[in-house]
């Protein structure tokens, strides 16, 4: 309503209340502005100008609504144009322009939004374009590099171990796909079957072939499902141990898989609704995790050496090594003791291979009898002083059950051999040297785990207890509320989100977890990465809800190949690292993991993302910027993006 058109209401009631009538067709003009203003002012105006007031007084009170009213809706109209609160001018912006919510068709997705945060100042230089890298750089592993390795020492597989480059050694450039590359299959074929192009490497299908990990047919490469331990298939390997271990009752829900070779293992438990984290060294075995990767199973790039796991304390329900070739008995069982410190009480521990058995096999393993005698006699010792009970040695494979709380174990506290690690640093563990002391279990529990999938949602043991600063059941409570809200919306931002079309995604800033859980189906599986600068160490509860992750600082590479991740979720990503190093560094680092069609959900304050969209304009990304659920006066906002299709020595299509 204009101050104008107030006035006129003022001086149409001022002379009714005199009694002086008005012109017809100003009567009428003032009916028509009236109503559009509202029904509740538009039938006061029709009365009060169908016939002449009977005196003064009343008179008066209508020209006191008239003037409260024009007032009031003048003071929201001048404070809707103020930009009073951040965010809100860019509200008034998205009314006024009406803009289309749709996104551009390269997203392949559409926005149910009020509309586009478009037409914002952003004055300045255009935005960087950033050139392909050398086609040499397809499968560059910034923190785990061929030839910077070899500079480092070799003891205790330091050299295998993450080394980052220097700022000033960093590639600024964007990692291309090789020539041919496809998407890969869908799951569930794409754990049987990855196109040739994507991973060009032979080398295992030669090492490998008498042992049915992987097998080149035409323009694919066939996974029959077989491993060292189980050339038969990991099926059946699985169902030996499930008649040990309570695998298909929910009481098992997250594995360690160390030395995973092409990760078959941990693709197969997943039809029994169990989740490996799988790791393997970038080593002369040429693209282990790739492949595992490319399968559609989760897996990172990664070795047993000097530095701890990067993954907390009491997070995984079995660890499993099938000839995964880790000295377990070295250093009185350092290795051991750092599976302990992972191995949630009451876990199992699962051995395959050398030396289990070595009375029967040392002639077919081409090893003295004495070392390999020697070998399982440490472990028995490494075992015993942990007080992992054994529950069965069938065959090559030998099975641990880890106690379930320190009661149960009294006799080790009498043991001078053992010595305990401080319970506060369990969790502390990145870039931090692992110690040959043993992790003590917690003073108290709250509550048991319940079995997957009601743990999903159920309030973890840490947070129950209070062992989680700054996180109360009630606020854990909030954070599922709000999630369940975010991941609804994301959905009618994608259509796609939950149809397959994704299946390896990444939450970089997870927090509890909250974005993966609302996720969970068996078409897709979430990397949940707690960042190692973040306020409020999350990663347990997050294992405690059933879900795999791994801490990683950002101003890093991660621990993968290039073109291995199919969305990313980066929920105040930016905000976090503000003032920590280059947002151009994480940004080429999202580019490298995502692969080409892939898309990108940012989801942080507006003027956050004004700044990321202009860098990622010269990234051959689409991007489409779109209203926070809650409405265009909510300064978050949402930046969702999709990685061009391009290959190394081509123009973007």
């Amino acid at each position: 309503m204009s101050p104008s058109f107030c006035f006129m209401i003022f001086r149409s009631s001022e002379s009714h209340s005199f009694r002086a009538p008005l012109p017809p067709l100003s009567q009428k003009l003032i009916e028509k502005e009236s109503c559009r203003s509202g029904p509740a002012l538009c039938d006061w105006l029709r009365m009060a100008t169908k016939t002449n007031a009977d005196g003064r007084t009343r008179g008066s009170v209508q020209i006191f609504i008239v003037a409260g009213l024009c007032c009031f809706f003048y003071i929201l109209g001048a404070w809707q144009r103020s930009g009073f609160g951040k965010g809100d001018s860019i509200a008034v912006e998205i009314t006024r322009t009406k803009a289309d919510c749709s996104v551009i068709p390269n997203l392949s997705f559409e926005s149910h939004h009020a509309g586009e945060v478009g037409k914002i100042d952003e004055s300045g230089s255009e935005a960087k374009v950033f050139e392909p890298c050398h086609p040499r750089y397809t499968d560059y592993t910034p923190c785990q590099d061929q030839k910077r390795a070899m500079t480092f020492p070799r003891d205790d597989m330091n050299y295998r171990e993450r080394h980052c480059p220097p700022e000033e050694e960093k590639l600024h450039c964007l990692i291309p796909a090789p020539k041919g590359y496809v998407t890969p299959f869908s799951w569930p074929k794409s754990r049987d079957y990855v196109p040739y192009a994507n991973a060009p490497y032979k080398s295992l299908t030669v090492e490998k072939a008498i042992q049915n990990w992987i097998q080149y047919e035409g323009n694919v490469f066939r996974f029959p499902g077989g491993g060292t331990q189980f050339p038969q298939g990991a099926d059946k390997y699985i169902d030996q141990l499930a008649s040990v271990i309570p695998i298909e009752n929910g009481t098992v829900r997250t594995a360690l898989d160390t030395g995973c070779g092409v990760a078959s293992w941990g693709a197969y438990l997943l039809s029994r609704n169990v989740i490996a984290m799988s790791f393997a060294p970038r080593d002369s075995h040429e693209a282990q995790v790739q492949f595992a990767l490319e399968r559609g199973v989760p897996a990172v790039i990664g070795v047993l050496g000097t530095i701890k796991l990067p993954y907390p304390s009491r997070a995984f329900d079995m660890a499993h090594c099938s000839r995964c070739l880790i000295p377990w008995g070295i250093n009185d069982g350092k290795y051991l003791k750092e599976v302990d410190r992972v191995l949630r009480p009451g876990g199992y521990w699962v051995l395959s291979g050398p030396p289990i058995n070595w009375k029967n096999n040392y002639k077919s393993w081409q090893r003295p009898r004495e070392e390999l005698e020697e070998e399982q006699r440490k472990i028995e010792e490494a075992a015993k002083l942990l007080c992992w009970e054994k529950k069965s040695e069938k065959g090559e494979t030998a099975i641990w059950q880890k106690r379930v709380n320190s009661d149960s174990c009294s006799s080790r506290q009498d043991d001078s051999q053992a010595t305990f690690c401080s319970f506060n640093d369990a969790d502390d563990v990145w870039y931090k040297k692992m110690e040959g002391c043993i992790t003590p279990y917690p003073d108290e529990v709250a509550g048991e785990l319940k079995p997957f999938p009601e743990r999903l949602h159920a309030v973890p043991p840490r947070i129950a207890s209070g062992s989680v600063p700054g996180v109360s059941v009630e606020s854990y409570l909030e954070d599922n509320k709000n999630w369940k809200k975010h991941v609804s919306a994301y959905k009618r931002i994608n259509k796609l989100l939950d149809s397959g079309r994704y299946r390896n995604v990444m939450d970089m800033n997870a927090g509890l977890g909250g974005f993966g859980a609302q996720l969970t189906s068996p078409k897709l599986w979430v990397m949940n990465v707690v960042p190692t600068i973040a306020e409020k160490n999350t990663l347990g509860v997050i294992y405690e809800r059933g879900m795999i992750g791994i801490y990683h600082d950002w101003c890093e590479g991660f621990s993968t190949y290039p073109r291995t991740y199919d969305l990313i979720h980066a929920n105040g990503i930016f905000s976090l690292y503000n003032g920590k190093c280059n947002w151009e560094d994480i940004l080429l680092e999202m580019d490298r993991i995502l692969r080409p069609e892939g898309a990108v959900i940012f989801r942080d304050e507006v003027d956050v993302l004004i700044k990321v969209r202009k860098i990622v304009g010269g990234m051959r990304w689409d991007t489409k910027m779109v209203d926070h659920e809650d409405g265009p006066l909510v300064p978050e906002k949402i930046l969702v993006a999709v990685k061009q299709y391009w290959v190394g020595n081509s123009t973007s299509t």
